[in-house]
């Protein structure tokens, strides 16, 4: 026993002198960049913030960064996550609460990531998942999904029609609880979180992407561009096409889609929320224009559970609206949510303001005893055009949220979005 207790402290001694010498010899690490956050006039709990590295992309080659906040005389080290791009981007969590008018301020070092809990992409040969340890968050069905056998009144031949790829469900509340549905009796071609068009038109002809079974149209994954696992966020982008089944020259890509889907490493089962953010990116590559005609929907569309209707359901609007009154109304975010078991569970759903004619027109089930249904759309609105070869950008957030939403945490998570805290950057120089 003194035998390796004299061991070990030789081994301590030896690996205390080794950093000793190693600091000597590489001298202290010199920070990149001073960054500083300000929250501005609203408190901010656990909200992600990013930068742009564009001042500094020329030291990212040399070695990986991590970041540290400075609080006193202590530098702590902070999970951050760098985004590729044009220029790149740092993003971390600015945790725990943070009040409204302060600020908090960070270096950008040299060397390796503080450590953290991934939320991992985990993909197989028809499904990929987005979870954090065990607890799963949502699922991309990137394989066809067949139509049900039994579809009623539907002919089997064209069942086929309503074999779908490129959708999310299911997508699970923090506790486990499935929030979507898929291929529904009452609407057969609803596909839990998706994004198809309906009346549209090219070259004269009527085109319906959301209505399969007419056989006009379709939306299909085609493959994935990347898949992340991090410390800030795990996602996924994922291209799909639009495509016309009739046109003059047959069967068309009319529009080609890149799908953004990230989960935030922050939430989970311990606090009661999940933070996903959801990012279409849609552009004209045939030769002529998609009208987009006015129409009562089209666009994301969500569609919950069965276990949520009637009474057992809810729906809430940033402008106070409810199921009886919201329906082609405008807002902010609404809240859709509902029992299981006796226990709720929502989905906050906000649009961002830069998307095209935000607040969005909102397509609600009104019937007091109706299954829940969920559109943001800008349609409702007027005919409007999607020309060949400019990109159309929609992007959404969700917020999934055990119990029922207060106002406050719904207008706090909206400006987070809508009016997130200011960073700026400053390089160091050596």
């Amino acid at each position: 026993m003194k035998d390796r207790k004299t061991s070990l402290i030789f081994l301590i001694f030896i690996l205390v002198l080794y950093s000793v010498v190693v600091t000597q010899a590489i001298g202290p690490v010199e920070p990149l960049a001073k960054i500083t956050v300000e929250t501005g006039q609203y408190n901010r709990i656990d909200t992600p913030v990013s930068v742009s590295l564009e001042a500094i992309s020329d030291a990212l080659k040399d070695a990986p960064i991590g970041l540290v906040e400075l609080k006193g005389s202590e530098s702590l080290p902070v999970a951050s996550q760098v985004e590729p791009g044009n220029p790149p981007k740092l993003w971390w969590i600015l945790s725990g609460t943070t009040p409204a008018g302060s600020e908090r301020v960070y270096q950008i070092v040299p060397g390796i990531n503080a450590d953290a809990a991934l939320v991992e992409a985990v993909k197989d040969d028809k499904v990929l998942v987005l979870q954090k340890g065990d607890a799963k968050v949502l699922q991309y069905n990137y394989a066809i999904v067949p139509a049900p056998k039994d579809m009623g009144k539907v002919p089997e031949v064209r069942r086929p029609l309503y074999d779908r790829s490129g959708f999310i469900h299911p997508l699970w509340s923090p506790t486990g609880a499935v929030l979507t549905e898929i291929h529904p009796s009452d609407h057969i071609h609803h596909m839990g979180i998706w994004m198809p068009w309906t009346h549209t038109r090219y070259e004269g002809r009527r085109i319906d992407f959301w209505n399969v079974g007419d056989g006009t149209g379709t939306v299909r994954f085609t493959k994935f561009l990347s898949t992340t696992d991090g410390p800030v966020y795990g996602g996924f982008q994922a291209e799909q096409e639009h495509v016309a089944r009739k046109t003059s020259e047959g069967e068309k890509v009319i529009l080609r889609e890149v799908w953004d889907v990230r989960v935030y490493n922050i939430g989970g089962p311990e606090k009661g929320y999940w933070l996903v953010d959801f990012k279409s990116t849609q552009c004209n590559v045939a030769e002529k224009p998609l009208i987009q005609e006015e129409y009562r929907y089209g666009g994301l569309g969500y569609r919950a559970t069965r276990e949520w209707k009637g009474q057992n359901s809810s729906y809430l609007t940033s402008e106070g609206k409810t199921r009886e009154n919201a329906n082609r109304t405008r807002a902010r975010w609404c809240d859709t949510a509902g029992a299981i078991d006796d226990k709720w569970t929502g989905i906050t759903h906000y649009s961002h303001p830069q998307n095209f004619r935000h607040p969005e027109p909102m397509r609600v089930w009104p019937e007091p005893d109706n299954y829940v249904f969920f559109n943001f759309t800008p349609s409702p609105a007027g005919e409007w055009e999607m020309e060949p070869g400019k990109d159309f950008v929609f992007q959404y957030r969700f917020y999934v949220h055990e119990g029922k939403i207060s106002v406050d945490d719904a207008e706090r998570i909206w400006h987070d979005y809508a009016e997130p805290p200011a960073v700026k950057l400053e390089k160091i120089t050596q």
